[in-house]
């Protein structure tokens, strides 16, 4: 039960980490055109969770488990990050993690991850210190990259909450293959269009999100 409360509260969306500042490329596609309705919001959520979501889950269970020592993580994380704006913006969450995860488990030895990790190597080191389970970190890293992005198209859109929240439900089994994909191997795959959503999005004046 205890590990179930951590979980919950690891993948509440009032975790004070950053998080709410980062929009995952939602802004730039409401921009762009790209999004325009709860149709093509559930389009672009679905693109999140099968690319960026399952590869950042399974380099967060290759660290929970001890598959992958915390440099190695942030390699591989790297290389599978062509955009230098996503990389900026997975280190920024990272550190509000870790800095959060100093405070909450104080007694933890925290040296090796650093001050400004990748979110999925602060999500993996911060799941086995926590005590849920390799399953759950992917689940909670899955289910955060999509539920991140719902609540930034809804305030982008002025979307009808009860819309949002019933296609994250829709989503919650493509949510839980993606993270028991993750739990199989690092994945190595990624989406172009995101990519160029974020690099579009970091030369843009004045954005509402930091990403």
């Amino acid at each position: 039960m205890a590990s179930l409360a951590t979980l919950l509260a690891l993948a509440d969306s009032r975790l004070p980490t950053g998080g709410h500042v980062h929009s995952g490329g939602i802004e730039e596609a409401v921009v762009g055109g790209l999004v325009v309705d709860i149709g093509t919001l559930r389009a672009f959520l679905r693109r999140r969770i099968c690319s960026h979501g399952k590869v950042a889950a399974s380099l967060a269970v290759a660290v929970h488990d001890g598959r992958l020592p915390v440099d190695t993580a942030e390699r591989e994380a790297d290389a599978r990050t062509p955009s230098a704006a996503v990389r900026r913006a997975s280190r920024s969450q990272g550190r509000g993690l870790i800095r959060l995860a100093r405070r909450v488990w104080a007694s933890a030895s925290w040296e090796a991850v650093g001050t400004t990790p990748h979110l999925a190597v602060a999500a993996g080191v911060v799941g086995a210190v926590s005590g849920v389970t390799p399953e759950q970190t992917a689940m909670q890293v899955v289910y955060t990259t999509m539920t991140g992005s719902a609540t930034a198209g809804q305030r982008l859109l002025a979307l009808d909450p009860a819309d949002v929240a019933s296609v994250t439900f829709e989503l919650s089994s493509l949510c839980e293959q993606a993270a028991a994909e993750a739990c199989g191997g690092l994945a190595d795959l990624s989406d172009p269009l995101l990519d160029q959503l974020a690099e579009r999005h970091a030369a843009r004046e004045r954005p509402l999100f930091a990403s």
